[in-house]
């Protein structure tokens, strides 16, 4: 046999480079899009997943590019999960839908909000519109989220000043490695306009950055080891009328354990938090915690904080935050009780109703301790001032994690936006997943009942932050965020939402609230 020459060698080689491959489509993906069968919005965070446990989580736009070899052009059954949204069960009682999933092909769930609260969208992390873009579609403009090298953000703290909106967030991770950055992350945003609608899609953040263009930390705390957290983030005024930023830092080995704590003041110019003073560990009340809200009481402007209900405050300049003394507890303690003591009594006038007053000399009273009063009977369920009762179910009294106050122009209210602290009731949806709605005449309360508007089965909504600043047509549109998670379920995490905070919108002419709470 002759040896090829070289000429058919040459000419099998290039008919190796060169040989038509199977063609493939343009676009083989088919495109999955699930909205609110009310308003025609994509809904985000719904969970669709395969029989054989194949889990896809909508985009901001309520969008799926599904695409899984050997399974186009064939049906497929979904399960569907939605946090508060639902499909119609079918005749065997599961709730999903079957589809055929074809390349280039579309399918539209509808679903019924069952929520009081419409979810809008996961305003931090990568890939917002994944699925979106993937399938081509128009997006946002910008990156709403911030850079591409963040993976999540959580629990926020945002406040308008120097003419921006300036935004924290007290732990971020990274793609780049599994430990993230928990020495506060900060961005701004500008003041919005009146007309600017917020459901749109969410805020294009200007970060902090260091010389590499990555997020940096918005603290400078001296001692390297551990996590540190600033919360009480507020304004108040100096000795010469101008305006500074305040808060309080705690450096900890985690949640539990902390190291030092103290208040820390907003450098302008360096753009960092610097610390001012350090209290000592068993100082547990004389410091700016929560959310603060400014409050004028007797011709004095005061801040209120608490977390979440106002039971703390301080007149609102620079040299009183800095100064334990001035900060007073709202409480019913006696002057004469043992703040420390397992049970200690509380003052109450002659028809034994407990007398309620501001005082430096004592702790606040806090909801733990009205229910240890109301469950011994020692606290009547009408004097009860931060359990409010459940208003569907009014014999169940609620007992919160975390929250805002705020005013509200609409509602001519206090209005109180709380995650339920429910990780010893049981049958409830989720321990640290539900979030309430309350009202009151005065920032300190009492409020005594409260509904149910959003629910999250099985997973962690913690810090809720209800941003006045986003109210809308005069107060009756409010918006919220918090921290989605599965810290402290049994719970996967979400695909690309777990530790980011999700935006949600309340009308407060709703028809469940209006029953509630009649104007």
């Amino acid at each position: 046999m002759k040896a090829p020459s070289l000429f058919l060698l040459f000419a099998i080689c290039l008919g190796f480079f060169f040989a038509p491959t199977p063609a493939r489509s343009a676009a083989p993906w088919f495109e999955i899009q699930v909205v609110d069968e009310a308003t025609g919005r994509g809904i985000p965070l719904v969970e669709l997943t395969t029989v054989n446990q194949v889990r896809h989580v909508t985009d901001n736009a309520g969008r799926i590019a599904f695409y899984e070899p050997g399974l186009m052009g064939q049906a497929v059954f979904f399960s569907v999960t939605a946090h508060g949204y639902e499909l119609e069960p079918d005749g065997f009682g599961l709730v999903g839908a079957r589809l055929k999933v074809e390349s280039g092909g579309t399918s539209v769930l509808k679903l019924k909000r069952r929520n009081a609260a419409e979810r809008l969208y996961r305003s931090t992390g990568n890939g917002l519109y994944r699925d979106s873009v993937i399938l081509g579609k128009a997006t946002p403009p910008a990156a709403p989220a911030g850079p591409v090298v963040l993976a999540g953000q959580n629990s926020v703290s945002a406040i308008p000043y120097l003419g921006k909106i300036f935004w924290f967030w007290g732990g971020t991770s990274r793609m780049s490695y599994s430990l993230g950055m928990y020495r506060v992350v900060g961005a701004t945003t500008p003041v919005p306009e009146p007309e600017v609608t917020f459901a749109d899609h969410p805020l294009n953040y200007q970060y902090f950055s260091d010389e590499r263009g990555y997020p940096r930390s918005m603290t400078e705390v001296e001692n390297p080891e551990g996590l540190v957290w600033v919360f009480g983030i507020s304004t108040v005024r100096d000795a010469t009328g101008r305006e500074r930023l305040v808060g309080h830092f705690s450096r900890r080995k985690g949640l539990l354990e902390e190291y030092e704590h103290g208040m820390v003041l907003y450098n302008d110019e360096r753009g960092v938090f610097e610390v001012k003073t350090n209290l000592p560990l068993q100082e547990k009340w004389r410091y700016l915690t929560g959310q603060p809200v400014k409050v004028k009481h007797n011709g004095v402007d005061y801040l209120y904080c608490g977390e979440p209900f106002l039971h703390v405050r301080v007149p609102a300049t620079l040299e009183a935050v800095m100064d334990p003394a001035k900060y007073e507890a709202f409480t019913c303690l006696s002057p004469q009780a043992d703040a420390d003591a397992a049970d200690p009594s509380f003052a109450s006038d002659a028809q034994g109703h407990p007398v309620w007053r501001w005082t430096p000399h004592q702790p606040p009273v806090l909801q733990a301790q009205e229910f240890r009063w109301l469950n011994n009977r020692q606290l009547k369920p009408e004097d009860a001032r931060t359990l409010p009762a459940n208003a569907e179910s009014p014999h169940q009294r609620l007992l919160m994690h975390s929250g805002t106050v705020r005013w509200n122009a609409y509602r001519k209210k206090w209005i109180l936006i709380a995650v339920q602290n429910a990780l010893q009731v049981p049958h409830q949806p989720s321990a640290l997943g539900e979030v309430w709605y309350s009202e009151s005449d005065a920032p300190e309360g009492p409020f005594t009942q409260a509904l149910r508007i959003v629910t999250h089965q099985q997973q962690t909504f913690h810090n809720p932050v209800h941003h006045a600043f986003m109210d809308q047509e005069k107060g009756r549109l409010i918006h919220f965020e918090g921290a989605y998670t599965n810290q402290f379920v049994d719970t996967p995490p979400t695909p690309f939402y777990n530790d980011n905070e999700i935006m949600y919108r309340l009308d407060l002419d709703h028809p469940r609230l209006l029953q509630a709470f009649p104007r």
